[in-house]
């Protein structure tokens, strides 16, 4: 048997590697979780992610003997908080964090232990016997008794997000075999090359990401455009502002050049000017028709075809003609 100084050591050690190897890690919190159903998630891993758990205390001393040698550490010791552990990844963050989503299993609510979330009583018909009734009575929830079994009257919230599971509550939900929570490796951070940030970044997609930089862009732009400060996020507005003046002196004069000549033709010609908004009403109509088509048939499909009469039996002969 290893002494307790040398678990220790093998412990740094095998700390270190695996750090040393892997740049990317997800904290994860680890309540309620049984040795085989971290077995599970370890297979599951496997290939993918090394887990490796640990006193608090531990891992924070493991990554300040090696500060000096990997300074971008120091960012994990302000997340090093509670029941966590580390996953360690090469690869996707996003798919690591998706199998340790699907592993999470159903448990019911035991006494004592903190309400993860809400926990509501459906109404409905229930297999509780009608000597139960005094116990639902306690818990203040409405009932009565139908075809010998109890039948709870209205939704009821029985536990509260934060709230002690208490006696009662654990042995109602027990009696209606209700495991109202689910349990397995929540991640809580990530950290990536020295970079330490929330778990909601996972969620963003390449969409999100363009959609950002397109309204920052918007911005850097609006603000050059507002002091006049030129940038190349305000550049292609600045032109555009400046064609639009060039363009209302040259109508409102008699400067003219090639751009704005076709212009000015339609205001001094009323007609040609209704004209050509004729024409671009009909060639707008003519792109929008396929659409219009498409929604037309998808409706069709949509709509439930009326059934046909079905012949009789007799194969079109009355018997009693």
């Amino acid at each position: 048997m290893s002494s307790a100084k040398e678990k220790k050591a093998a412990y740094f050690e095998k700390f270190v590697s695996v750090f040393e190897k892997h740049s990317r890690v997800l904290i994860v919190q680890c309540d309620n979780i049984g040795s085989a159903h971290m077995q599970k998630i370890r297979k599951q891993l496997r290939g993918r992610a090394t887990v490796l758990m640990g006193k608090n205390t531990m891992m924070r001393k493991a990554i300040r003997n090696n500060i000096e040698r990997n300074p971008k550490w120091l960012g994990l010791l302000p997340v090093i908080v509670g029941n966590i552990g580390l996953v360690f990844t090469e690869g996707d963050l996003g798919e690591v964090r998706d199998v340790l989503t699907a592993l999470r299993v159903p448990a019911g609510a035991k006494i004592g232990i903190i309400a993860p979330q809400d926990v509501l009583i459906p109404k409905g018909q229930t297999t509780l016997e009608p000597t139960k009734t005094s116990f639902l009575q306690a818990l203040n929830i409405a009932s009565k008794i139908n075809k010998g079994t109890i039948e709870i009257l209205q939704d009821v919230k029985l536990i509260k997000a934060g709230d002690k599971v208490g006696t009662s509550e654990a042995q109602l939900l027990q009696m209606l075999d209700i495991r109202p929570f689910t349990y397995g490796l929540t991640v809580l951070a990530v950290y990536d090359n020295g970079a330490v940030y929330s778990s909601e970044v996972l969620d963003l997609k390449d969409s999100d990401l363009l959609a950002r930089f397109a309204a920052g862009v918007a911005n850097v732009a609006a603000l050059s455009l507002g002091v006049g400060a030129a940038s190349l996020a305000a550049f292609p507005h600045a032109v555009l502002n400046a064609y639009k003046n060039v363009q209302a002196v040259s109508v409102g004069t008699d400067y003219t050049f090639k751009q704005v000549a076709k212009l000015k033709e339609l205001l001094a010609n009323p007609e040609a000017l209704r004209a050509a908004q004729q024409q671009q009403q009909q060639q707008q109509q003519v792109k929008e028709a396929p659409k219009k088509e498409e929604a037309k048939k998808e409706t069709k499909k949509e709509e439930p075809k009326k059934e046909e009469k079905e012949e009789s039996d007799d194969m079109g002969f009355d018997l009693f003609g």
